[in-house]
């Protein structure tokens, strides 16, 4: 599934013909980059490569005073049918990507407690960030949301409040998980015919 053909196949599908400039600015407007992985910058390429693929199609050109012309694109019955396909497979999947940072507490042996903790409190304050700056937008954009896009604010607000869970869990057992020793003769895991905890 790619998030940046989905997203332009889908604004096609929604409000019909436009130009790269109008689906860029679709995308600044919905603030996608903060919600999904489309970045707006990244969707002129797209646009044409969709076009040579056949999934959308040139249908004129406009010109808007001294701006340089625009062409307009569609989408094609072909597109239509990637559409449908990354939509559903979207729908269907569930990814929870890996965070780095639990790769990076596997490596911090060398960090003093004190230095790990101020970046985890680091961590805590950016997401704190986040999430107010999130909830402000929520509120702007609320009059213009309807019931599934307030859904979709909802999921990334929770989001963000398990994230600031788990740090502050992290804070609060840090030192007693620092001090507690790694096993030496741990079998590798999947090898030691125990259930991992539930």
């Amino acid at each position: 599934m790619n998030s940046t053909r989905l997203f332009v196949l889908g604004t096609l599908v929604s409000s019909g013909p436009m130009h790269g400039h109008q689906i860029r600015r679709q995308a600044q407007l919905d603030r996608t980059e903060l919600w999904t992985s489309v970045k707006p910058g990244s969707l002129y390429g797209a646009l044409h490569r969709m076009e040579v693929e056949g999934v959308v199609r040139a249908v004129r050109t406009e010109r808007s005073g001294q701006r340089p012309a625009r062409t307009v694109y569609e989408i094609t019955d072909a597109g239509r049918r990637e559409y449908d396909a990354h939509r559903d497979e979207a729908l269907r999947t569930v990814r929870l990507p890996p965070d780095p940072v639990d790769l990076a507490l596997q490596n911090t042996d060398d960090l003093p407690p004190e230095h790990l903790r101020v970046l985890v409190e680091d961590r805590c304050t950016e997401l704190e960030s986040q999430l107010r700056s999130w909830m402000h937008l929520w509120q702007v954009a609320d009059i213009h949301l309807g019931g599934l896009e307030r859904m979709s604010f909802r999921h990334t607000e929770l989001r963000l409040r398990a994230e600031l869970q788990w740090h502050q869990e992290l804070l609060d057992g840090l030192d007693k998980a620092l001090s507690e020793p790694a096993p030496q003769d741990a079998p590798p895991v999947g090898e030691s015919g125990s259930a991992p905890p539930t």
